[in-house]
């Protein structure tokens, strides 16, 4: 096999509403999940309470379980909970109607958020309350008010206020994810909720569609497409469906990654057999190459404040990682445990890099270590486990595995923790998570 085919291989296939708030509500936060041992916060949802005058239909209950249902699974996904359920066998033993705090904190919960419904014309109005279960204390309030079609949106929106409040950070349950799927000969882009709904096809061209990109700032998504006969860089825009041409250079452009602040895109270039990072402007001009190794270097990712690169590199015969300043110089090692690392992706907090990693079973796994290349920890331990991205918070990774047959999306939180499958087809892979809006 020569050179270019080595090259290419190992390119494409490793590195592939407002809410108000009551002035008489205290600040408060709790502590969040970088901490070893951390354990997570109980936090119970109440069934939400229609508090309205007029009859309701049994499409409009419906309405108040599906915003219910939705809050309960976005709390109960993010890394610094765990929901508490209501206990139905408690409930009925003690002929209870209505859970009060007292006996939310006899199930567990330190937390609760209690949910009141109207129904104003078509829409949905829900105020939400938040209690301090051990101080029996209102800590927290708001309204939304949507066309009731819009109840999935809610639950987020109400969810992502009881984040901001207890944690102050930003909730991402109005993100995105983008991923390949397969289809028949062909891989194709899809992109949908975080938690897999709404999905939507963004590509149709019955190519080979490959390792897609978010750009933190912009509607878009960059990927590596086959779509006229040789590997280049397109992007499409998540609103439109509409692709576009990037840049083609040499035999292949691919892996891309957008830095921070959008404005810039680091990839890999092969020319002559030869792969080597570069960066590109967004219209898909070179700026400036960083690296000119006789060696194949690949899987590009920005630090948070832009100012380094980590990358992958088999200069020492096996693929290891490391690191650069952005501007190519100052290259140093990171990994050294693992006898084959690639696909590194940095924290959206700076301070770890999540990678794949060949470990002691043989297998892929996705380890995470420091940016010293200290503290390896194995996060994954069945099945093939691939393209690792941060969540926008950094708090939750989200990955490719085949640990039940076929290839789907799962997520985990940083410490490897809570592994939930989302895509359910068994072909799906090159996942991305999109940005906070």
């Amino acid at each position: 096999m020569n050179r270019f085919l080595l090259a290419a291989i190992f390119t494409l296939i490793l590195s592939a509403g407002v809410s108000a708030q009551s002035d008489d509500i205290r600040e408060f936060t709790i502590d969040t999940v970088d901490v070893s041992g951390f354990q997570p916060t109980p936090i119970g949802v109440d069934d939400m309470r229609y508090i309205g005058t007029q009859y309701i239909t049994a499409d409009d209950s419906a309405y108040m379980r599906y915003v219910t249902t939705v809050v309960r699974r976005d709390l109960d996904f993010y890394a610094d909970f765990k929901l508490v359920p209501l206990d139905s066998f408690f409930l009925k033993t003690y002929e209870i109607t209505e859970l009060d705090l007292l006996g939310w904190k006899r199930l567990g919960a330190d937390y609760v958020v209690k949910l009141e419904a109207e129904f104003p014309g078509s829409n949905l109005r829900v105020r939400w309350r938040l209690f301090d279960v051990l101080h029996s204390q209102r800590i927290a309030q708001g309204q939304f008010e949507y066309n009731r079609t819009f109840w999935r949106i809610m639950g987020h929106d109400i969810a992502n206020e009881i984040v901001r409040t207890l944690t102050g950070n930003a909730g991402i349950f109005r993100t995105r994810v983008a991923y390949i799927k397969k289809i028949g000969d062909a891989k194709e882009l899809f992109i949908s909720d975080y938690d897999g709904a709404n999905e939507h096809q963004l590509t149709n061209n019955h190519s080979l569609n490959l390792s897609p990109a978010f750009n933190p700032k912009k509607e878009e998504i960059y990927f590596t497409s086959y779509v006229d006969g040789r590997p280049s860089l397109y992007r499409v825009d998540i609103n439109t469906d509409k692709m576009t041409k990037v840049a083609e250079y040499g035999e292949l452009v691919s892996a891309p990654s957008v830095s921070p602040d959008g404005n810039k895109l680091a990839c890999v270039i092969s020319r002559g057999g030869n792969s080597d990072i570069y960066v590109l402007d967004l219209k898909g001009d070179i700026i400036k190459r960083l690296t000119s190794r006789p060696s194949i270097e690949s899987s590009p990712t920005w630090s948070p404040d832009s100012r380094y690169i980590a990358f992958s590199s088999d200069i020492t015969g096996m693929p290891q990682i490391y690191v650069m300043d952005a501007d190519g110089i100052n290259t140093r090692r990171l990994t050294y445990q693992g006898g084959y690392n690639d696909s590194p992706v940095w924290s959206m907090r700076g301070d770890r890099i999540t990678l794949v990693s060949r470990t002691g079973t043989g297998r892929f796994n996705l380890v995470s270590i420091d940016t010293s290349g200290a503290d390896y920890r194995v996060l994954t331990d069945l099945g093939t486990n691939e393209n690792p991205h941060f969540s926008p918070d950094g708090k939750q990774i989200i990955f490719s595995s085949t640990r039940l047959g076929g290839i789907d999306i799962y997520t985990m939180d940083v410490n490897g923790r809570n592994q939930r499958r989302l895509t359910q087809t068994g072909n799906c892979s090159n996942p991305a998570w999109g940005p906070i809006r």
